[in-house]
């Protein structure tokens, strides 16, 4: 892969029973080592645990300190708490979330100093904008804005938040339909941004006083770190190719210039790519050396496994196809199993009677 430049230009500086695990088609490649090799998924795929049954368009899983989930649903605007073996319970519903297309009550995140200051995040679409509060668990919340004024489409909202490493809090959007936002470094759409847990921006981003950590994305719908601290992204491409890429601050990865590996020397190149039939990816987590992206019209879970450098070890292997239909988001939790929600009753699945759902997936036994 070129070398990518790592700073902003000032015009633009600123992806049950059975498994099956299918081969990659021609289409779909990865950016592959010398000892190239097929991931070696860490879960155990034909054990999967009913966690949750009978959710309305769930979107956004996050887990608190004492090893529960928080589910977000998009259009109730409610945040559920669930431990598995217990039935998920309302414990607090947002105001001001609007649920239309794509957008609604998306991503949430725990703060990573929740034992001090029990503060949860959320990332939702509001009447004019797409913002982030963050609030303490209630029934109805008081809700501090921290961050607004990111531009909401019907579709292309991103949505996805996590908090890193480092404990600064990531924010995955979408382009909000508008193309020309992605390269603009005024706008907040089409970025990842890094901000502090107030909103403001840390001192060492890229561009001193702007959240903007990259640039040039269509649609962020998943953020994972993996092994070195390497952080990846989970990308919706347009017609073509759907991507994952290993995120470095600063870089610009091309759209709407570029869709998929363009091989110019000025976008940083996605490490993997899917035609857009077989992924539609939304959401990733990364366990072990291995990347698990959710699929949403590809209806499957795929597996990546990463060479530890920022890149991938061989070709990535689909499991899960076609068996709970269309896959939102993934998830390793802190009880060592690979938590995997469904999203058929978005208006584009075929949902079954107990959809939609949670499931769990048990460690490889070795």
């Amino acid at each position: 892969m070129p070398r990518k430049s790592r700073t902003l230009a000032p015009a633009a500086a600123l992806a049950v029973a059975a498994v099956l695990a299918v081969p990659v088609s021609p289409a779909t490649h990865a950016e592959a080592g010398p000892s190239a090799r097929k991931a070696d998924p860490a879960f155990d795929f034909t054990k999967p645990t009913v966690a949750a049954t009978g959710l309305t368009v769930p979107w956004g899983l996050d887990f608190l300190p004492d090893g529960s989930a928080l589910i977000s649903e998009r259009n109730s605007a409610r945040i559920l708490q669930m431990k598995p073996g217990s039935a998920p319970t309302e414990v607090a519903r947002l105001s001001g979330v609007t649920p239309t297309g794509e957008g609604g009550l998306l991503g949430i995140a725990v703060s990573p100093t929740y034992a001090q200051d029990g503060y949860v995040y959320a990332y939702y679409t509001a009447a004019s904008d797409n913002r982030i509060a963050r609030f303490k668990l209630a029934a109805s919340p008081q809700q501090e804005i921290i961050f607004s004024g990111i531009p909401k489409n019907s579709f292309h909202d991103g949505g996805r938040i996590h908090f890193g490493p480092d404990k600064m809090l990531y924010v995955g959007t979408g382009d909000a339909g508008r193309t020309a936002n992605s390269q603009n470094p005024s706008s907040p759409a089409g970025k990842i941004l890094r901000m502090k847990p107030d909103g403001t921006a840390p001192p060492d981003n890229p561009t001193p006083n702007s959240v903007v950590y990259t640039l040039g994305h269509r649609n962020v719908q998943g953020l994972a770190w993996g092994p070195g601290g390497h952080m990846y992204n989970v990308e919706l491409g347009n017609n073509t190719w759907d991507e994952i890429n290993h995120i470095e601050a600063g870089d610009n990865y091309g759209w709407p210039n570029v869709e998929g590996k363009g091989g110019e020397p000025t976008y940083h190149d996605p490490i993997a790519v899917w035609s857009t039939r077989e992924a539609s990816p939304s959401g990733g987590a990364v366990a072990g050396d291995t990347l698990y992206a959710a699929a949403l019209g590809g209806r499957r879970l795929w597996t990546v496994p990463l060479n530890g450098n920022g890149g991938t070890s061989g070709q990535p292997v689909a499991v899960l196809q076609g068996t709970y239909g269309r896959l939102r988001t993934v998830a390793v939790g802190p009880d060592g199993w690979l938590w995997v929600m469904t999203s058929n009753r978005d208006g584009r699945g075929q949902p079954a009677q107990t959809d939609d759902r949670i499931l769990r997936f048990p460690k490889v036994a070795r």
